[in-house]
């Protein structure tokens, strides 16, 4: 299933700038199947949903080894029954 999703990761505990982790974090999703678009308080992501879900168990997994003990990430989801959802397709 097609999907758009919006991805901000906060990782709690690492310090007041959070800019390592981050860059880390959007080089690991560019190696999954999907299309990124990063923006000042997160990521835009389309993709296969189960890629998606996957690729966000991965970014947890990968901060927690890092030494990151705690985060609270924000995923928003869209899919759509009538069309393929795009990012394309959500600008103005």
């Amino acid at each position: 299933m097609q999907a758009t999703a919006e991805l901000q990761v906060i990782p709690i505990g690492s310090g007041v700038s959070v800019r390592s982790e981050v860059k880390q974090v959007v080089n690991m999703l560019s190696e999954f199947n999907l299309t990124l678009e990063t923006h000042a308080s997160g990521t835009n992501i389309e993709g296969e949903l189960d890629i998606i879900l996957a690729a966000t168990t991965k970014v947890h997994e990968f901060l927690h080894q890092s030494g990151v003990v705690r985060i609270v990430s924000y995923l928003k989801l869209e899919t759509r029954t009538d069309k393929i959802p795009t990012l394309s397709g959500k600008r103005l």
